[in-house]
């Protein structure tokens, strides 16, 4: 019998996780350990518990920039109670969470084979897909799934995500983890498909030259959600979709545990930008000198407001410090944006030439 010993570099504190689960039911209802075969991964806001079996710590400790891919089992229970098991291949991924040191799990990228995923699987037509890990508590995960409901409710052009619950079963030391949240994250292959557009993989452009409208919520978004941890110019967690190769592209944006609604431990702004903590705010889109050109993006933000508010706020077990502060920071974006004064000051920043709102942060490099 296999020992129901978390490895080092799986620990995780019971009483996190059995605080994450509460939360997570306020959020769905429910687990799902049984999932209809007619339903899509990411048409269930439900919490699905999957396996992930092989030789993990040889997995886990390949961190080079040339990681190689891991033969690993992905395995959960079907709409019959029945176990199905994929065969997938894993890696590491990522540059910040996967340096040794900044978080105890990397993220991982799952590769998928058609002739090795049932027709019936959940899994089914995926190709390659991201897993994001806990860095440092599974409450930081399930902050950054909530960060992604809420851009879906922004705009169709976001990438879905699904809550998993993974055991990491190492079959060669024969020790399992215990249940530990992630994220799984929709393929942007599939995001740009979902729009009718084609991804503009390693296309660089400047923000001006990209949707004006789509722009805007993107960058009012990261800055309500007190993010400045991206980049066009630099496709730094940006990517582009465009309806062709020369059409002009949309931006859409993903990977937000640096966001100052997360409140990751790790999380730091960038030196350039001159801030004390991922906690204030600092818009950065480009200058734009007629502040009307947000009165749409504005309005909508305006009537998405109970919304979003409702998706920490209903959520009758969430961390009652955690919620009070959101509900803080959420205030504080809407007083800012219906203040015609405060917004003048807050969406002009990038206009300002003595400011950092265009500066080039060292270190950025294409992904």
């Amino acid at each position: 019998m296999k020992k129901l010993i978390p490895p080092p570099f799986l620990l995780v504190p019971m009483a996190i996780g059995i605080g994450i689960l509460s939360c997570l039911f306020c959020i769905t209802g429910k687990t799902q350990d049984n999932p209809s075969s007619k339903t899509g991964l990411f048409d269930s806001g439900e919490v699905l518990n999957i396996r992930l079996s092989g030789n993990i710590r040889e997995l886990v400790k390949d961190r080079s920039n040339d990681a190689k891919y891991h033969p690993i089992t992905l395995s959960y229970k079907g709409s019959d109670s029945s176990l199905i098991s994929i065969p997938i291949k894993v890696k590491t991924r990522g540059h910040f969470r996967r340096t040794q040191g900044n978080c105890t799990y990397p993220p991982l990228q799952l590769k998928f084979s058609e002739e090795d995923t049932p027709k019936n699987s959940l899994f089914y037509q995926q190709d390659k897909m991201k897993l994001v890990t806990p860095c440092r508590g599974d409450k930081y995960v399930v902050r950054e799934y909530l960060v992604y409901t809420l851009f879906n409710l922004v705009t169709p052009k976001s990438f879905r995500a699904r809550l998993v619950r993974v055991v990491y079963d190492d079959t060669v030391k024969g020790k399992k983890s215990f249940p530990l949240y992630g994220i799984l994250l929709e393929e942007a292959e599939q995001m740009a498909k979902r729009n009718s557009r084609v991804l503009l993989d390693g296309k660089l452009v400047r923000p001006e030259q990209t949707q004006s409208s789509d722009f805007l919520k993107m960058a009012v978004f990261e800055y309500l959600i007190g993010n400045t941890d991206w980049s066009v110019q630099y496709l730094q967690n940006v990517k582009l979709i465009s309806t062709d190769s020369i059409s002009i592209p949309s931006t859409v944006p993903y990977d937000f545990d640096h966001a100052g609604i997360v409140g990751a431990p790790y999380a730091k702004p960038a030196e350039a930008l001159k801030m004390n903590s991922i906690r204030e705010r600092r818009y950065r889109g480009y200058c734009v000198t007629d502040l009307s050109h947000f009165d749409e993006t504005f309005t909508l933000f305006n009537q998405l407001e109970k919304e979003i508010y409702g998706v920490y706020t209903n959520c009758s077990l969430v961390e009652d410090a955690y919620k009070k502060s959101t509900t803080k920071f959420l205030d504080e974006f809407y007083k800012t944006i219906n203040d015609p004064r405060s917004a003048k000051t807050v969406f002009s920043y990038p206009c300002n030439k003595d400011g950092t709102g265009n500066v080039v942060i060292k270190g950025l490099d294409k992904k």
